[in-house]
């Protein structure tokens, strides 16, 4: 039997095959294969499966992966974690408030969706929540990204027209959505697909900061064609095993002029006849983005509050 993991907990897994949804367990010769993330198997995955005279499933295999999009935690150990595999898409929730998102993390999510050819986009929650700077700001945000390549659109959650509208973006594709906790993925989701009803956290008062709904990743069919991976919220998203020659290759702009540059390793920082600095100088690339790629570099993340784009 051939089937698709639709929900991972650790140790077990649920597969669906056909019209069947089986529970499912992970052989040890596969466990043991060497891998360096956390987790063998992914949502997303095709897997075989063997069922024995119990009539309990076993993973006997795992299908060469299209691709994945993978992080690990900044404060935690070296491995890596893959949120989801064979994906169409990649869709980040940003919020500017509760919780704001930082550019840092909006770059990151992106360069991470670059090194694995994944088409990704942004869509901006809590609309309703913006007062007028803010709704500036966002505008400013948006013309920026859409400047580089990256489809932006907004909408509030509790508006589920608004969300409605969005339907074609992910109608017969296998989409994964991300985020912070808090920024509105399963409000989102619900209003995409009612029929779901995905718990709902809230905001904590004290930091403005989401709580976690969503524990494992998990897929779900939609009824007007396509799927969507819901993910726990990201904390932090470090960046796998990149070396810093490689980020620039991973922001659009960069990768752009990088070979204008007078030298072929160039880091763009403070070489001499850097095409990507020059071009930061005369306003061909913003300085919001070079800065987070500098910000990259020295492995930190740039603020809202450090880089309002104004």
């Amino acid at each position: 039997m051939t089937g698709v993991i639709i929900k991972s907990t650790g140790s077990r897994y649920l597969v669906k095959s056909g019209s069947e949804i089986l529970e499912a367990v992970l052989k040890g010769k596969i466990r043991l294969e060497g891998r360096k993330t956390t987790n063998p198997i992914a949502v997303g995955d095709i897997v075989d499966l063997e069922l024995d005279e119990k009539g309990d499933a076993s993973i006997t295999n795992i299908h060469p992966r299209k691709n994945y999009i993978i992080r690990k935690s900044i404060n935690l150990s070296k491995q890596a974690q893959i949120l989801a595999s064979n994906l169409d898409q990649a869709v980040l929730i940003a919020t500017l408030v509760s919780p704001r998102t930082s550019l840092g993390f909006i770059d990151r999510f992106l360069i991470t969706a670059e090194a694995y050819r994944i088409p990704a986009k942004i869509i901006f929650n809590k609309q309703d929540l913006l007062d007028e700077h803010q709704l500036e700001v966002q505008e400013n945000i948006i013309a920026l990204y859409t400047s580089i390549g990256y489809e932006c659109f907004k909408v509030s959650s509790f508006d589920a027209n608004d969300v409605l509208k969005l339907r074609d973006l992910f109608k017969e594709k296998t989409t994964l959505v991300a985020g912070h906790s808090g920024v509105g993925k399963s409000s989102f989701i619900n209003a995409l697909e009612p029929s779901l009803r995905l718990k709902i956290g809230e905001i904590s008062s004290a930091h403005a900061k989401g709580m976690h709904t969503t524990t494992f990743a998990e897929l779900h069919q939609l009824s007007f064609g396509g799927s969507i991976i819901d993910s726990p919220g990201i904390k932090e998203l470090g960046l796998v095993e990149m070396k810093k020659e490689e980020v620039g290759h991973y922001f659009p702009e960069i990768r752009d002029r990088m070979n204008d540059c007078r030298f072929n390793n160039c880091l763009h920082v403070n070489e001499p006849k850097c095409a990507v600095i020059a071009a930061v100088e005369n306003g061909k690339i913003s300085s919001e983005r070079y800065y987070s790629y500098l910000g990259i570099l020295n492995g930190e993340e740039m603020d809202w509050n450090e880089w309002e784009l104004r």
